[in-house]
């Protein structure tokens, strides 16, 4: 009996151990940023505004619970998610977190500007739209981004080159744009600038996590 205690304890301890990694804000923040392609460590602590020494000390605990890995390449370190899981794991505890927190709901509304803002089209009608050239759908990304994995029939224009390739874009056309997920805030001011303009813009809250994609390597 002591044996068979023993031996649940190690099971749920090694268990443990993927949410002990994951239990920093940071930590899930890189994780969401490694679902869009693999980075540097410097890509990463920049785009989430930490230090590079933080940044590597966050990934350190990541890598040891084998939920990323690296690759050398050069001079560079290339980070990437060990596998597509890791990012399920992401997709299914962020959603946990907004069906039991209130507070995570109304925090999410409030990233809304507009009633309605968000597109209505599921994934299905989307992409068949998208197919048939009745809808854009706009990766607002970094080009690199978008290049490692994107929506079906997407194009890519990313948001700090957005203005100055508004002509690019269909006016005639309703334009759903995406980012990197409901957390991301480049699509909601991508569709502010598209609007300004006159352009009949939607946002996507889902990005290539939600959608399953896996960045090419």
């Amino acid at each position: 009996m002591k044996d068979n205690r023993r031996t649940k304890d190690m099971l749920f301890e090694q268990v443990a151990r993927i949410g002990k990694a994951a239990c920093s804000p940071k930590r899930l923040e890189l994780i969401e940023l490694l679902c869009q392609g693999e980075k540097t460590v410097d890509a990463l602590a920049k785009e989430a505004s930490i230090s590079v020494k933080l940044a590597s000390a966050h990934l350190g605990q990541l890598r040891a619970a084998h939920l990323v890995e690296t690759e050398k390449q050069g001079k560079h370190v290339l980070y990437r998610l060990a596998n597509r899981d890791v990012a399920g794991f992401w997709v299914v505890i962020r959603a946990l977190a907004e069906d039991r927190l209130v507070e995570l709901r109304l925090a999410l509304d409030q990233l809304a500007r507009h009633p309605k803002e968000l597109a209505p089209h599921d994934r299905d009608s989307l992409v068949k739209l998208a197919r048939k050239g009745e809808v854009v759908v706009l990766d607002v990304r970094p080009a690199g981004e978008f290049l490692a994995a994107h929506l079906p029939f997407a194009r890519s224009i990313p948001l700090d080159e957005l203005k100055t390739r508004l002509s690019e874009l269909p006016k005639d056309k309703a334009i759903v744009a995406y980012c990197r997920g409901p957390y991301c805030l480049m699509a909601r001011d991508a569709v502010d600038i598209l609007r300004k303009k006159g352009f009949d813009a939607l946002r996507l809250a889902e990005g290539v996590a939600e959608w399953g994609l896996s960045p090419v390597r």
